[in-house]
């Protein structure tokens, strides 16, 4: 070889290094080739074993280990400015006149797919010194609570979202009314007293219906009717191909008490009009809205000509789809009232309320929905894609603790009863706590199942033992201090344990069935310093996973490894 072997061993060890830390603890061997190689001249078949063997050394390493190590040596991670998706210029915008909504229905808890929305909205008001307005589109009074209004500002304040305006469309239906009257007066609307049956089969028959044409009855007339008798249609066109077009349902009368406003309405708005007449007068000058609505795009436009009301930029972006996991409330409503979860909170669900709880950062949320652009384009995305953001911005800040899941006793002779400082963070000063050791430690059953008598392992930052016999529990004794190769590091806790208990999320459905062992409990034993977790902080159980403790710190849920 033409350089030196230390020298190649060494600069192997930096890259492997490198490499294993950024992807999770295991360095790949071509990449670390392919960064030697361009550092180091020589024969390839003598320098690829070095590597090769430098490689295997630090992968048996844990991830925490191999930080340590890094630091020890003085390697330090590149700092490489990655500039931040940006979303895309808006179309006839100026800065200063940009006016953006988000408009939730207060039927429900907010999910990811409104926190999509949401920042979309947010974030181009912001970049174009705009105005973003909180609307609550109340019109359903069967399916509205008036505690879902409160519930879903908070969601929006814990994603970091501020609004500079809010109100309720449900307020403004006496202007709703007004403009109802004009289209009926105009003869751009009539009162219809079909059955829900009978529309349904003249809009696939492209069929117009006696009462479009017969007889015109009023706004006032209609007010007086019972719910169910008659709805208001806009007169499209019923040849119309786009389905949306064929004199589409404007208002109908709905018998129940209002959230807010108790039985003073009884007719009510749909979408196809509060949506487009609220966005005129309202100002908002770029819309969004998901794909799903683009058929009902020319009822929105058609219904602002027919009233002479500005029309606005109209956009859309595709929803935010996620492998195994119900992101609707339409589907998740059914799951909660079924028992199949424990509510909206539960950390299995990809409500605002059931991430938070999950221990997923606003902040992730927030990169992760921007990073999905406003493309039209259809695209289901993993929930790993979330958890690798989240993951990133947990690591500087996440405290460590020792975890052991399903604890096997360990009694190891001729210890030494101390007293061991450990660091809260292997690479980041966040100072130390204190951990009491005698002869008596718990490890993983799934380590312990691999050991036999006479082999050799080292409780992790401790020292090393020596099997002598196993049953039910183990039993060895202390054999050294001194780091020895090839040994297995295995997770521990001492005498002194609390037990915890944690909850593991996995995805609701897999092949789009339900998935009855989407839950996990996994019980084990945590070492006493996991007492003073805060009720809500997120740690790290090393070579466990992020976990944010509930309930005194004896309870937690896994946000992932």
């Amino acid at each position: 070889m033409a350089m030196d072997a230390e020298e190649i061993e060494r600069i192997a060890k930096k890259h492997a290094l490198l490499n294993a830390v950024k992807y999770g603890g295991k360095a790949n061997l071509k990449a670390v080739i392919g960064k030697v190689m361009s550092e180091v001249k020589g024969n390839a078949t003598e320098i690829i074993p070095v590597i090769r063997e430098v490689v295997e050394e630090i992968n048996k390493l844990s991830l925490e280990e191999q930080e340590e190590t890094m630091e020890k040596l003085g390697i330090k991670v590149e700092e490489r400015k990655v500039e931040k998706k940006k979303l895309p210029p808006l179309p006839h915008a100026e800065k200063g006149e940009v006016i953006t909504r988000f408009p939730p229905e207060p039927n429900g808890y907010l999910h990811i797919g409104h926190a999509k929305a949401a920042f979309v909205d947010y974030e181009y008001a912001r970049m174009y010194d705009g105005i973003f307005i909180l609307r609550f589109d109340d019109t359903n009074p069967v399916n509205e609570r008036k505690e879902f209004y409160e519930v879903q500002k908070e969601d929006l304040k814990w994603l970091g979202i501020e609004w500079d305006k809010e109100y309720r469309t449900s307020d403004n239906l006496p202007k709703h009314y007004e403009l109802a009257r004009q289209l009926l007066e105009e003869g751009n609307a009539y009162i219809c007293t079909c059955s829900e049956e009978e529309i349904s089969r003249n809009r696939k028959l492209m069929k117009e219906c006696a009462c479009r044409n017969e007889r015109n009855i009023s706004w006032n007339e209609f007010a007086k009717m019972e719910e169910g008798e008659a709805v208001m249609r806009l007169k499209g066109d019923m040849k119309s191909k786009n389905t949306a077009m064929r004199d589409p349902v404007l208002f109908r009368i709905i018998e129940h008490p209002h959230p807010i406003h108790g039985k003073r309405f009884r007719v009510w708005p749909t979408y196809d009009f509060y949506g487009a007449v609220e966005d005129s007068l309202s100002g908002v000058t770029h819309p969004f809205r998901s794909k799903e609505y683009e058929l009902r795009d020319e009822v929105y436009f058609y219904l602002l000509d027919c009233l002479g009301l500005r029309k606005p930029y109209l956009m859309e972006f595709s929803r935010l789809e996620i492998k195994g996991m119900p992101v609707s409330k339409r589907k998740i409503k059914p799951l909660i009232e079924n028992g199949k979860v424990m509510g909206w909170d539960d950390p299995r669900l990809p409500t605002l309320k059931g991430l938070k709880r999950r221990g997923i950062l606003p902040e992730a949320i927030k990169e992760f929905v921007l990073s999905q652009g406003i493309s039209r384009a259809e695209s289901v995305v993993v929930f790993e894609n979330l958890e690798a953001v989240n993951r990133k911005m947990l690591d500087g800040v996440a405290r460590r603790y020792f975890f052991v899941p399903e604890p096997v006793k360990v009694v190891v002779e001729n210890a030494e009863e101390m007293e061991v400082m450990l660091k809260y963070h292997p690479s980041i000063d966040m100072g130390v706590r204190k951990i009491k050791v005698g002869n008596i430690f718990f490890i993983p059953a799934e380590d312990a199942s691999k050991l036999k008598q006479g082999d050799i392992f080292r409780l992790k930052d401790l020292y090393n033992v020596k099997v002598k016999s196993k049953n039910d529990e183990i039993h060895g004794e202390f054999v050294g201090k001194e780091l020895l190769p090839g040994v297995e590091k295995i997770q521990w806790v001492s005498h002194e344990y609390v037990e915890v208990k944690v909850m593991i999320p996995g995805l609701l459905y897999e092949n789009d069935e339900f998935n009855e062992n989407s839950l996990k409990i996994v019980e084990g034993y945590g070492e006493k310093n996991i007492r003073e977790v805060k009720e809500g902080e997120i740690v790290q159980f090393e070579r466990f996973g992020f976990v944010r403790i509930e309930r005194n710190g004896i309870t937690g849920i896994m946000a992932h490894k």
